[in-house]
């Protein structure tokens, strides 16, 4: 019974080395979970006339957006071969209004082409995710190789996609302000240093009432 069971043991310590060294391998403490944002664009074609759209075209247009459910982080932008069709960019701009949206300049390229008479509304949406999570395809022990958990980056990551407002942010950032403003920026400092200081009263006597 004894030789049978070192025997079997000595048949399992190869499986249990190659375990451990099984799964998602993160070497540091920058994980290898990070956010990935990827967009879809939503193609609308809408009927013109001259430089307007057609009768009834607003209606339908404010219909698509409403089951689009557009909000911030949306980009709207038209791609209409007339030159002159000002007043088709008006008509677009007061109904993305009703969202909060400004219509952008930069309209993506889109596959199939624009039938004459036509305009065409892209929305563009963009969505952060991060693959792979939650991830327990390794072993925590033992550990031989001094990786952190597999999982390692998960929580804060995902939690990070599903919060951020306008994804794209994750991808390139704002901008900062091309001036500053010293009376703001110095506020916070300002106000800490005129405050009163919380022991200018000096201590309680501890026994007095």
């Amino acid at each position: 019974m004894i030789k049978r069971t070192i025997l079997l043991a000595t048949a399992l310590a190869p499986a249990l080395f190659l375990g451990a060294c099984s799964g998602t391998q993160n070497r540091g403490l920058e994980s290898v979970h990070q956010p990935v944002v990827s967009r879809t664009d939503y193609v609308f074609d809408v009927n013109t006339s001259g430089n307007t759209l057609a009768p009834g075209e607003s209606q339908r247009l404010a219909g698509w957006m409403a089951s689009l459910r557009l909000g911030y982080g949306d980009r709207v932008a038209i791609d209409d071969p007339n030159p002159y069709g000002g007043g088709i960019r008006d008509e677009v701009s007061t109904e993305i209004a009703h969202y909060g949206l400004l219509l952008s300049d930069d309209t993506p390229v889109t596959g199939a082409a624009i039938a004459p008479g036509t305009a065409r509304i892209v929305v563009s949406r963009m969505k952060a995710t991060v693959p792979g999570c939650p991830d327990y395809s390794r072993s925590a022990q033992p550990e031989f190789e001094s990786n952190t958990s597999s999982n390692q980056g998960c929580a804060i990551n995902s939690n990070l996609a599903a919060m951020v407002a306008n994804p794209a942010d994750l991808v390139r950032g704002q901008p900062g302000a091309d001036t500053t403003d010293t009376a703001v920026s110095t506020r916070a400092i300002g106000t800490y240093r005129k405050a009163t200081p919380t022991g200018a009263g000096g201590l309680k006597d501890a026994g007095s009432k």
